[in-house]
């Protein structure tokens, strides 16, 4: 039985209201009919696949912050004990659902399917968004209806889950979903790993909504007195459309699914690596390249895996790099992947063993045709990565910043660390490896800032953010696309996670396209500022222009990175335009960013009007970061109501091709 929607709702009164409330929270293998899915499937140790729960016993508890439910159900036959979470925040309107599976058969059981929650929804006009793409163009939103059947939305990469499809979902209740009206849940699987979320249609007049780690090669065999946690569901709701949907994560992920950022803002910073690529640099962020003793990292086929400077690129190692960046009064940060490894290095040669790998079996390898990806499940294999950054730190405690990157997949399923018969177990140990790497990062460096990269935005999930400041948006830099990946990202991610900066032009990952600096400068400051340009090579247009990009970023940043989100006009909705702003609690500062993303003759522009304001407030407009050598547009120094932007909006000159502006409005 279970109700997820509007508060003011009781139990009794949906049952009077006609509502089926009949239905398993967790439906077991064995116990469910044959329409509907099982959430739960066991295989006992005597083969008997069958699951009969009945709950036992309930507990809750609360404290500052939530106010937890446990359901603990037992077998009726044989000693397997699960229990359901239920954490309800009392800031955020979010719950976090998850299981705990535990047995006491002699001999180890096999947990066939194990998800991480399950939801009931009448059946209706119910919609489904959810983000796909690729590298270079990740976080598309992809917009549906829900039919008969099934509908599964899987990565099974392996290390890094978010390119191709991503582990978050927005079900839309009221029909084709809309920006700021309907009921949406917002579904969040916080993992890591290869996951599994489905929808199953039925002739019931129900959606049944699934969320867990895929089961595909990850059939876990459990223990006696072993205990299993499923990884956290994290489901929202909101009367306000895909926008409050969003408001909402946003507001959970800041206090509760990142690390220490939360309300906090992030540094503008430098990254050597489209400026520089591997030849390092003395910048903010040294990105790849400065490492390898016997093989130097001169490109992506060699290296990785030996974490030693190269004397031959930085002579003074890196504490030349944190001393010189201490006496400009700047941070450094450095690169590292330190969850793969090249066949063509130092540790390959020594720890061949430490790789995943099947014996007997061809070593796949990926990136630079020498990359394979360390065998975490391995206790020695998380001291080692542990060790990389206690080194670094230990020997540079000026180290402020982490990029940590990771660009494989798990091609070579098999541990030569595990027995035989937890092969099965890999994917999810070598994920339980990383995270148990990074509590111990966490735990002796609180105060150190990291970045989590892969393949650009591969790894954009809040199984890992736990432990991480922000993550890299994408490897496309291209201010236009930007547009479009940094609106889909912002679906479930807060403007303090994603790392955006300001890229060259003409652009290499987009065929050479030519964007005006202004524009770039104006796409990167909706997040986390940064830049990618070499400072050696720039124009003295882009000097100028990145310079008071930055000095107005540091007025705007507390608002643009910790403020609400709305969402004003997409640019998939072929308007020529694309415009966001965010507003702070107390609605009285706000910054408002427009973007032309089409240009032609004679071209309809729409009115925008603007979201969260006061509508009994005055508002004055400030134009921001105005191209160099131009006055600020018409709007400048104008007082409007809070009313009249909202209910009316404005027009906004945008003449050329790229224009783009910024608003500060207080």
């Amino acid at each position: 039985m279970g109700y997820y929607g509007n508060k003011s709702a009781t139990l009794q009164q949906l049952r009077d209201g006609g509502a089926d409330l009949n239905f398993s929270a967790l439906p077991a293998f064995g116990t469910v009919d044959a329409i509907h899915l099982p959430a739960i499937q066991v295989q006992h140790a005597d083969g008997d696949l069958n699951l009969e729960l009945k709950v036992t016993d309930y507990q809750t508890s609360s404290d500052d912050r939530s106010q937890l439910h446990i359901f603990t159900m037992t077998d009726k036959l044989l000693p397997v004990t699960v229990k359901v979470f239920y954490k309800a925040y009392k800031n955020v309107d979010v719950i976090e659902t998850w299981t705990e599976i535990s047995h006491k058969e002699k001999r180890a059981i096999t947990l066939k399917r194990f998800d991480s929650g399950h939801l009931t929804l009448r059946q209706g006009d119910v919609w489904i968004s959810h983000l796909h793409g690729n590298w270079a163009a990740e976080t598309e939103p992809t917009t549906e209806p829900l039919t008969q059947g099934l509908k599964t939305i899987r990565n099974t990469d392996g290390a890094r889950n978010s390119h191709l499809d991503a582990p978050e979902l927005m079900i839309s209740l009221d029909g084709e979903p809309q920006e700021t009206t309907g009921r949406v849940i917002a579904a969040i699987l916080c993992w890591s790993g290869n996951y599994e979320l489905r929808i199953n249609t039925t002739g019931h007049r129900q959606h049944q909504f699934y969320a867990g780690i895929d089961p595909m090669s990850s059939e876990y065999v459990l223990e006696p007195n072993e205990l299993f946690e499923t990884p956290h569901l994290a489901l929202a709701y909101s009367e306000d459309g895909l926008g409050g949907a969003s408001r909402t994560i946003h507001r959970w992920a800041r206090t509760e699914g990142m690390f220490h950022r939360g309300m906090k803002t992030g540094d503008i910073l430098l990254n050597s690596w489209e400026g520089v690529v591997f030849d390092g640099g003395e910048l903010f962020v040294m990105d790849d390249g400065w490492f390898g003793d016997k093989y130097p990292r001169n490109n992506d086929s060699s290296s990785l895996g030996d974490w030693v400077v190269d004397k031959r690129k930085l002579p003074g190692g890196i504490s030349t790099l944190t001393q010189a960046a201490r006496q400009r009064g700047i941070k450094f940060g450095i690169w590292i992947e330190p969850e793969m490894c090249n066949t063509v290095s130092e540790l390959y040669e020594k720890h061949p063993d430490w790789m995943l790998q099947t014996k007997g079996r061809e070593l796949k390898q990926g990136r630079g045709g020498t990359q394979v990806v360390l065998d975490l499940t391995n206790p020695k294999v998380q001291d080692f990565i542990f060790g990389i950054v206690d080194n670094l730190m230990t020997q540079n405690p000026d180290i402020a910043y982490i990029k940590w990157d990771a660009n494989a997949s798990i091609q070579n399923y098999g541990s030569l660390y595990l027995p035989k018969d937890k092969q099965n177990n890999i994917s999810i140990l070598w994920h339980r490896g990383l995270i148990n790497v990074l509590k111990r990062i966490r735990a002796k460096y609180p105060d150190l800032v990291m970045q989590d990269c892969a393949s650009g935005g591969g790894r954009a999930n809040y199984g890992l953010l736990p432990y991480f400041d922000e993550f890299w948006v994408s490897d496309n830099n291209d201010a236009l696309q930007r547009v479009y990946i940094q609106y889909g990202t912002s679906y479930f991610f807060p403007a303090n996670a994603m790392a955006q900066h300001i890229g060259g032009s003409p652009y290499w990952n987009t065929g050479g396209r030519v964007i005006p600096i202004k524009f770039r400068c104006d796409v990167a400051m909706s997040g986390r500022l940064g830049m990618e340009l070499q400072p050696r090579h720039m124009s003295q247009e882009e000097h100028d222009q990145c310079t008071q990009a930055f000095a107005d970023y540091k007025l705007l940043r507390p608002v643009v990175q910790t403020g609400n989100l709305y969402r004003l006009i997409s640019p998939y909705n072929r308007k020529g335009v694309s415009s966001i702003m965010f507003s702070n609690d107390a609605m009285d500062h706000a910054v408002w960013f427009v973007y032309k993303v089409d240009n032609y003759v004679d071209q309809p522009l729409p009115r925008i009007q603007l979201a969260g304001l006061d509508p009994e407030r005055s508002y004055t407009i400030t134009e921001r970061n105005i191209k160099v050598g131009q006055k600020p547009c018409e709007l400048n120094g104008k007082t409007f109501t809070g009313r009249f932007l909202m209910d009316i909006g404005l027009e906004v000159p945008l003449a050329s091709d790229y224009a783009s502006r910024i608003f500060e409005l207080k």
